[in-house]
């Protein structure tokens, strides 16, 4: 049943319309009393709703899996109540039997799989939402991981599509997340990140591209991959013999330094991160492994990122910015990286990003006032979401990434210094980088721009430093949420009751087209509440403009 096109679209639509109306109805129940028992109410619905979605994801798997990993990057737009249900949502699910994957091999070899491989498990080692891995042994005597794609899953993931584009359109129309992000694009960006993660030659493209970029490094590597046996859904590469980079007990049983591995770890992702080129957007520990030698290998090159060369040199602006305490700078570097839509507030901007570095620069700051400081960042969360600000594809791939990195990093050395292992390639980065305007040559605009690093990086922020601007910003914060306010009560109760008609209308053109009288005499119901409650609401919405003249 799952598998069917027609329940997987009404599943979808369905679930999403729920949770638009769910939050539209609260909304308008609490519009003019939001207390602290309101925004615990608020957040348990949030909660309540990811919950469903995670569990409707691993039911019907396809789409939805990769959908809410992807919405796990998008902090920019979703609530973090949801992004802490979907950032761990596994992708591991059911595999199929031997006999479909078999059929998928043969027809991709154009041949019995057994004139190809000399021996193979017949139980997977791994199963994802795309696609399963076996131990193979080919006729030269190699063992090799062969990926086979799951049977169908092209045609389930482009029904999802379908359904998917239904709610970009209805959260475009009728809710201000269609003025807050440009929903197409991220349509875009999804259909291009699953696209190449359902093309295998891509996937080894990326891995031949990682193979060679680290042949001059000593203490990591990625596998061999045998492109004369891949193909669109079958990938072959080498065996790799290790273990998660977050095995403990087996870097102790080799020797294996935490510390020392942690230090390269850094080393590798920030040549990644920092540099133009492709990076690896999924560095879980499952996806680093450590052989018994104690070299990183690098496997699983599905989800890649990649930062242009303009967007390299942007970068390179907004970390000297950063440094230099050059704020103008700073914004003109976002929004020449796509991360400001127009109408966003640059002097706030200004404000909320310097109020940022102080922090994280003020030892103690961060040491003396805990819920001070989860208090600031949650002001500045609030100024994300109501800013016209979004996430590039490339920049939310490249921050969830990070995130992972750091995660595992810290499994490993706890005690790490971050930014002082960091340092040293930070500045290589920044000289090798740096294009000198005002100065007399590289080598002194270098110079001083490690002397301006030294006492941003070793001077403890103050408190009052950090928040040296406070009234300012409150009023005009003030100002904006009440303004904020009175635009809601113009437009949610219209809004409102537009949704209500167009969900109805369209599964009321579901039931006619597809002969299901339950849904079209229960949705043409709804259509025609809907409509008087679009007439009782065009009337209270006049009676609010008059009052506001």
């Amino acid at each position: 049943m799952k598998n069917f096109s027609l329940y997987r679209i009404v599943v979808i639509v369905s679930m999403a319309v729920k949770f638009l109306l769910q939050i539209a109805l609260f909304r308008r129940k609490h519009r003019r009393n939001w207390t602290n028992q309101t925004n615990e109410q608020w957040e348990s619905l949030l909660k309540q709703q990811a919950i469903e979605y995670r569990q409707t994801a691993l039911r019907l798997e396809g789409l939805l899996i990769k959908l809410g990993q992807f919405l796990s990057t998008r902090a920019d737009i979703m609530p973090r109540v949801f992004i802490e249900q979907l950032e761990d949502l596994n992708d591991r699910v059911p595999s199929v039997p031997w006999k479909s994957a078999k059929e998928v091999l043969e027809k991709e070899w154009n041949k019995p799989y057994d004139t190809v491989i000399q021996k193979i498990s017949k139980e997977p080692v791994a199963s994802a939402s795309i696609g399963q891995v076996y131990k193979v042994i080919l006729p030269n005597g190699d063992t090799a991981a062969l990926k086979i794609q799951r049977p169908g899953i092209e045609r389930i993931i482009n029904t999802d599509f379908k359904a998917l584009r239904i709610v970009m359109w209805i959260l475009k129309t009728f809710t201000p997340i269609g003025e807050q992000a440009d929903l197409w694009a991220l349509y875009r960006e999804l259909d291009i990140t699953i696209g190449q993660e359902l093309d295998f030659l891509k996937e080894l493209q990326n891995g031949i591209y990682f193979k060679n970029r680290y042949q001059s490094f000593d203490y990591v590597d990625a596998p061999f991959y045998y492109d004369k046996l891949s193909t669109r859904k079958v990938l072959v590469m080498e065996w790799v013999e290790g273990a998660r980079i977050t095995n403990l007990d087996h870097l102790q049983a080799n020797d294996i330094d935490r510390r020392e591995l942690a230090v390269r770890l850094v080393e590798v992702f920030l040549e990644q991160l920092l540099r133009e080129g492709k990076f690896h957007a999924d560095p879980h520990p499952g996806n680093i492994l450590v052989k018994r030698d104690g070299t990183i290998m690098l496997i699983d090159f599905g989800m890649i990122g990649e930062i242009s060369r303009s967007d390299a040199i942007f970068i390179r602006q907004l970390v000297e910015g950063i440094i230099l305490e050059d704020y103008d700078q700073v914004i003109h570097a976002l929004e020449n990286l796509r991360f400001l839509l127009p109408g966003a507030n640059r002097e706030l901007l200004k404000k909320m990003i310097r109020t940022l570095v102080n922090t994280y620069t003020s030892r103690d700051f961060s040491l003396s006032d805990e819920y001070l400081v989860k208090q600031l960042f949650a002001d500045i969360e609030k100024i994300v979401r109501e800013q016209p600000i979004q996430l590039p594809s490339e920049f939310a791939i490249f921050g969830k990434a990070a995130s992972t990195f750091v995660g595992t990093l810290y499994i490993l050395d706890p005690d790490i210094d971050l930014l002082q292992v960091s340092k040293p390639l930070l500045f290589q980065w920044l000289k090798e980088n740096y294009e000198p305007k005002d100065f007399l040559s590289p080598r002194t605009a270098f110079n001083w721009l490690i002397q301006s690093v030294r006492p941003l990086s070793a001077v403890p922020r103050r408190v009052q430093q950090a928040l040296d601007e406070p009234r300012k910003y409150r009023e005009w914060k003030q100002h904006h949420e009440n303004l904020q306010l009175e635009q809601a009560l113009l437009l949610s109760k219209k809004r409102d009751a537009l949704v209500f008609i167009v969900i109805s209308f369209i599964f009321t053109v579901l039931g006619i087209l597809f002969h299901h009288e339950w849904l079209l005499y229960s949705s043409g119901t709804v259509l025609l509440f809907s409509f008087f409650y679009y007439l009782f609401s065009l009337r209270a919405n006049r009676k609010l403009l008059k009052k506001r003249r």
